[in-house]
């Protein structure tokens, strides 16, 4: 990966579906310095837990055969959710000024699920995005990822 200069103020954002950390460069861009702002965590409960009813029957419109619906995926739906509340909780910090551009580090999957909620305002305000799963690593491990060090 090659080297990202992170500015003074400017917000690194690194989750996935069921993590994310909001950390701000205190430093600048020869010395970031992440300072962790929030960190949001979702209870995701067990599958078993979440969705208990088998999957459903629909009859066919003509004859009398049936066929199982296919089983909701409630991890993903949970996920999603999680991501859009992110989404529109870093929409607000722009809309506010608390947040003037930010770098995007979420895994493949996760980037797919949010970009579509992406508002006119944040989508101008997003200045990287880079499809790595970093929410795990402490704070110095992700600085040092990112900007090569």
């Amino acid at each position: 990966m090659s080297e990202l200069l992170i500015r003074h103020g400017e917000w690194v954002v690194v989750c996935d579906g069921k993590k994310a950390l909001i950390l701000e460069n205190a430093g600048d861009t020869k010395f970031p310095n992440l300072k962790t702002i929030k960190v949001l965590e979702q209870k995701n409960p067990p599958t078993h837990s979440l969705g208990t009813d088998a999957p459903g029957r629909t009859n066919s419109s003509v004859g009398s055969a049936r066929s199982a619906v296919e089983q909701t995926d409630w991890h993903e739906q949970a996920e999603r959710a999680f991501l859009v509340q992110l989404v529109q909780q870093l929409d607000s910090a722009v809309a506010s000024g608390k947040a003037k551009s930010l770098i995007l580090v979420a895994p493949p999957r996760a980037l797919g699920m949010i970009r579509p909620a992406y508002s006119q305002a944040l989508k101008g305000a997003v200045r990287a995005e880079v499809d790595k799963d970093f929410v795990k690593m402490p704070v110095h491990e992700i600085e040092r990822h990112l900007t090569g060090g």
